[in-house]
């Protein structure tokens, strides 16, 4: 019996992440690991554990891409009223959702799959705050798939009969 797909914000989660979930494999790898691939992040991130998770964190997409300014700042807009395909280091909120977000209330920064690339495999994306001139988000590839980043991190593992 092939199991239901799980959603998050009507796109499909990998499923690598589906299984990563299911086994309680889905899990942060630390800080100085998480710094080793994302060298530019500077602010401390946890892991969503659950589908349902990252669809409550993900709401704060549709709030900034709906204000003006927030989608300035976030670089955060809705790809199907432009009229026109939108790539990095814009986030198309359409076409992702966060994965893993600020520990610390207020850092407004997060990992997200971007489904722009791949709809069964999305890129990984993290925002940054750091190196982009002027001061404002600018949505940057971490892995070209959210499969290379888990192998990246060490997650789960590479049993050929896993997803």
């Amino acid at each position: 019996m092939e199991s239901e797909s799980v959603m998050v914000r009507g796109l499909v989660l990998p499923t690598r992440l589906t299984s990563l979930l299911r086994e309680g494999r889905w899990l942060h790898p630390g800080d100085v690991e998480l710094a080793r691939l994302i060298p530019w992040f500077e602010d401390p991130l946890d892991f969503l554990t659950s589908a349902d998770e990252m669809a409550w964190e993900s709401r704060s997409l549709d709030e900034f891409a709906d204000d003006p300014r927030g989608s300035a700042l976030f670089r955060e807009v809705r790809g199907g009223s432009l009229g026109a395909p939108v790539d990095l280091p814009w986030l198309d909120v359409e076409q992702a959702f966060f994965i893993a977000v600020n520990r610390h209330p207020g850092d407004d920064v997060a990992v997200a799959l971007d489904y722009r690339t791949d709809p069964a495999d999305p890129r990984v994306v993290g925002s940054d705050f750091w190196t982009a001139t002027p001061p404002r988000c600018a949505w940057r590839p971490i892995a070209p798939t959210f499969s290379a980043f888990a192998d990246a991190l060490g997650l789960g593992s590479r049993n050929p009969l896993l997803p």
